[in-house]
C-alpha cells in the first residue's frame, strides 16, 4: 500500500514528539489543552471554535494522548454544514472524521475499516478554491491529500503532472499562479510533494532549489519578499525534504527553539509572541523532521 502524506506527517510528528523530554511534553501539551473547548474542540487566534484549527487540535490530542470525549467529537461533526465547506475546510472536516475513528476504533480496527473508499465530494462542487484555480499547486495538493485519505484515486494523473508546468517559474520553484516570475515556498513545496506522490520521490532540480533558499538563520522564508523566516515554511520545507530523503544545508535546531515561547507553544515567527495549535503542529512537525 502506497504510504499517504497523512501517513508521512504522522510519522514525522511522532519522530518530534520522541525527540522532547517529559517536561518539554508536558509544557507542549499544556498549551495544547489551553486551546480546546469544553466540546473539545478547537479555537482559532480570535479564540473562536474553528474546523480548520480543530482538526489540528484533534491530530495533534491523538499524537500527545490528550483524551477527547466521543460523544463531544460525534456531535461536532454532525453539527457541520458539509455540503457548503469550502475545500479548506471540507478537507479539515474529512481529517476530522478519519481521527474521530482513529480514536473511537483504534488504530488496527481503523485500518481495516479504511481500506473501502469513503464518498467525497467532486472537485469542481467547491466554489471556493484557493487562489480560485482549480489546478494550482495548493489546490491540488490538498485535494490529493483529501483523496489519499479517503482511500480515493486520483484519476487525472497525468493532467495534473501536466498542468503543474505552468505554475514552474523559470530557474526554479513553483508559484500558485500561472506564468509568475517569483516562487513561493507554499507552492514549491505542493509541487514537489504532488510529484513524489505520483512519481516517486527521487531528486530533482526544484527540491535542490529549494533547499538552497535556507536563510543564514536556518529557516526557511515563504517568498523572496518576505522579512524573515517562518515556522510553517522551515517545517513544511523540512518535511518534504524529509520525504525526499535530503538534508538541509544549516542547522536548523535553534530557529525551531527559538520559536518557542514559555506558553508552550510555538509563535509564527520571531517577530510575533502569540501562538495556537497550528504552530504548534508547525513546530512538532520541524522538530519530527530534523
Amino acid at each position: 500500500m502506497k504510504t499517504t502524506i497523512s501517513t508521512r506527517l504522522m510519522h514525522t510528528l511522532y519522530g518530534g514528539k520522541k525527540r522532547l523530554g517529559s517536561e518539554a511534553l508536558l509544557r507542549l501539551s499544556c498549551f495544547v489543552k489551553s486551546q480546546k473547548t469544553e466540546g473539545d474542540t478547537f479555537v482559532n487566534k480570535s479564540g473562536e471554535v474553528d474546523l480548520y484549527y480543530t482538526s489540528f487540535g484533534w491530530l495533534l490530542s491523538y499524537v500527545l494522548g490528550i483524551d477527547l470525549s466521543m460523544e463531544k467529537r460525534r456531535s461536532y461533526l454532525e453539527k457541520q454544514p458539509v455540503m457548503s465547506l469550502d475545500l479548506v475546510h471540507y478537507a479539515a472536516y474529512m481529517r476530522c472524521v478519519l481521527l474521530h475513528r482513529l480514536m473511537k476504533e483504534g488504530k488496527f480496527r481503523f485500518l481495516l475499516g479504511a481500506m473501502r473508499p469513503m464518498p467525497i465530494r467532486s472537485l469542481t462542487s467547491f466554489m471556493d478554491l484557493p487562489h480560485d484555480d482549480i489546478w494550482s499547486p495548493y489546490t491540488r495538493f490538498i485535494w490529493m491529500s483529501l483523496l489519499e485519505d479517503t482511500q480515493n484515486k486520483e484519476n487525472e494523473k497525468k493532467a495534473v503532472l501536466e498542468k503543474l508546468r505552468s505554475y514552474r517559474v523559470k530557474g526554479g520553484g513553483y508559484s500558485n499562479l500561472r506564468d509568475r516570475e517569483v516562487t513561493t515556498t507554499n507552492a514549491t513545496v505542493a509541487a514537489l510533494a504532488i510529484i513524489g506522490q505520483l512519481e516517486g520521490y527521487k531528486p530533482i532540480d526544484d527540491l535542490f532549489y529549494l533547499r538552497d533558499t535556507q536563510d543564514e538563520t536556518g529557516g526557511f522564508k515563504a517568498g523572496r519578499g518576505a522579512p524573515v523566516p517562518d515556522l510553517l515554511s522551515t517545517a513544511t520545507t523540512l518535511f518534504l525534504m524529509g520525504c525526499y530523503d535530503i538534508r538541509p544545508v544549516r542547522p536548523v535546531h535553534d530557529f525551531i527553539e527559538a520559536h518557542w515561547l514559555d506558553s508552550g507553544g510555538f509563535s509564527a515567527t520571531l517577530l510575533e509572541d502569540s501562538s495556537d495549535v497550528e504552530y504548534v503542529f508547525y513546530g512538532l512537525l520541524a522538530l519530527g523532521a530534523l
